[in-house]
């Protein structure tokens, strides 16, 4: 008995030194020790985009932690193509060529002196026009005798009513926890980075991060000192007014604030899948790409396979090369050709699926459209998956040379394309580095290794009646155009830069 009772004292005890020295689960100090790869990515992501997107930071910030992301469905071209748009649309869905054309109609018919006031009388407009549309779409389905036709697809929340008085009392002040109020830094408003400043001074204000292993800390900004070299090149640019959409791409999606998901797809009649899912914004480049009958197409980095896929659909290439650098990325891009495209038509001659190093493919003057969609930091991935985080500690050296990576992988590609032929380049992160000061890396080293002219395509004009479904970020960029993530249209990041070489 006596034993018993000094045992049941030595648990009480230890639970009493617990309870004094320990901490819940919950508490912020315990909190803060399980740090995790998705909360380093979002710590260099609050400290490097926020200074560069300043306010709009907290809403790219809302849209990219949320966890429901918007896709669109390309239509499979070697499946039954008629059935599949009538069932897309049936759901609601519709096609981002009609809602390109409709949109870009108005705008034409709109002229107007100031383009401020023509983009905001579109955009009070242009409601009404989709809405109509998807009427349209709708009835098309139901018998012309049915009684209650439905009155649009979108439907809009009341707005919440703030009266005057309301506004004029005092607030209750929010409760914050410790550790929010240790996360709050006083800005040295003379360090922050203004986005039309040039990317030269841009490199000196990426974070520092700590290595296991090292006395001490590195600073990032050691490893982009070589791209402060060409933030000062000036390319050659020139205006595009229309954005092409090949006549069997059909891409389906649901319009502003519309979160509807896309049923899984089914098999059709040709034993291959309808359609496929991917992010919204990634189906830009392939339309910058302008694809034309008889095209000999290279994407570098192809896996997963959407973009190569999305090409494939529009029938125009008449030779395709899809590659990736290792087994693994090689094997998910074969997947997806198997459960589109495997067995239907002339493909096995034309289509080439291939394991090499981007950086030294060297069929010169082969291909004249190559897209360049390059390893990157893949911004919402990161915050969402400890998967191969490349925010691990053992990946810090690969994230660090990511830049020097995608200039050598695009230089090549403007090396290699023939004369008349298009570059797009791509990717799915914010980086200003990453994105401007990559291209601008890559053409200065062209045209000091090979004396080739490039020209720039501006798509501002192009892209204008796609402003609907997409936030064009307008922050200082030189050469590219990038989609920023929106709660009302959750997808994106992308980045994108067409470049003709044209001598």
């Amino acid at each position: 008995m006596a034993r018993l009772f000094n045992r049941l004292a030595i648990k009480v005890l230890a639970r009493m030194q617990v309870a004094r020295y320990g901490n819940k689960a919950d508490h912020w100090s315990v909190i803060k020790k399980k740090k995790t790869h998705m909360d380093k990515a979002l710590k260099h992501f609050d400290e490097f985009y926020g200074n560069v997107y300043e306010k709009s930071w907290e809403n790219i910030r809302a849209a990219l932690l949320k966890e429901d992301h918007k896709y669109m469905a390309v239509v499979n071209s070697f499946s039954d193509i008629d059935r599949i748009k009538s069932e897309l649309e049936s759901h609601g869905a519709m096609n981002l060529r009609t809602i390109y054309e409709i949109y870009k109609e108005h705008i034409d018919e709109n002229p107007s002196k100031s383009d401020k006031r023509k983009n905001k009388q579109a955009r009070s407009q242009m409601d009404s026009i989709i809405s109509d549309a998807e009427i349209s779409t709708v009835q098309s389905h139901y018998p012309v005798n049915y009684e209650s036709s439905p009155i649009s697809l979108s439907t809009n929340d009341e707005a919440e009513n703030i009266t005057v008085e309301n506004q004029g009392k005092l607030q209750p002040v929010e409760m914050k926890s410790i550790e929010s109020n240790l996360n709050k830094i006083a800005l040295d408003e003379n360090r922050i980075v203004q986005p039309n400043s040039g990317l030269s001074g841009l490199y000196e204000f990426v974070p520092a991060t700590k290595i296991k292993g090292m006395e001490d800390w590195i600073l990032e900004s050691q490893h982009y000192g070589y791209y402060k070299e060409g933030a000062d090149f000036s390319g050659n640019t020139e205006k595009e007014v229309v954005l092409t959409f090949p006549q069997y791409l059909n891409i389906y999606t649901f319009e502003e604030s519309n979160d509807s998901r896309f049923p899984s797809p089914k098999k059709g009649s040709t034993n291959v899948s309808d359609y496929y899912l991917l992010d919204g914004a990634s189906v830009l480049p392939v339309l910058a790409l302008d694809l034309q009958p008889g095209d000999a197409v290279l994407d570098m980095c192809a896996a997963p396979g959407g973009k190569a896929l999305s090409i494939l659909q529009t029938l125009m290439p008449r030779v395709m090369i899809v590659n990736d650098l290792t087994k693994s990325r090689v094997k998910r891009i074969n997947n997806v050709i198997n459960e589109y495209v495997a067995g239907i038509g002339q493909w096995e001659d034309r289509l080439c699926v291939t394991e090499q190093d981007a950086r030294f493919i060297d069929e010169k003057d082969m291909f004249n459209k190559i897209l360049v969609d390059v390893p990157c930091t893949t911004d919402r991935h990161v915050l969402h998956s400890e998967n191969n985080n490349i925010f691990k500690p053992q990946r810090i050296q690969e994230r660090l040379k990511l830049p020097e990576l995608q200039a050598a992988i695009l230089t090549n590609a403007l090396k290699i394309i023939s004369v008349g032929g298009t570059v797009v380049y791509s990717t799915c992160s914010l980086s200003p580095i990453q994105n401007d000061g990559v291209v601008s890396m890559a053409l200065k080293k062209v045209w000091e290794e090979t004396n080739s002219i490039m020209i720039v395509k501006d798509m501002t004009e192009a892209l204008k009646p796609l402003s609907c479904l997409y936030k064009f970020g307008n922050f200082g960029l030189k050469y590219g155009h990038i989609v920023i993530p929106t709660l009302e249209n959750n997808w994106g990041p992308m980045y994108f830069c067409k470049i003709v070489r044209t001598r």
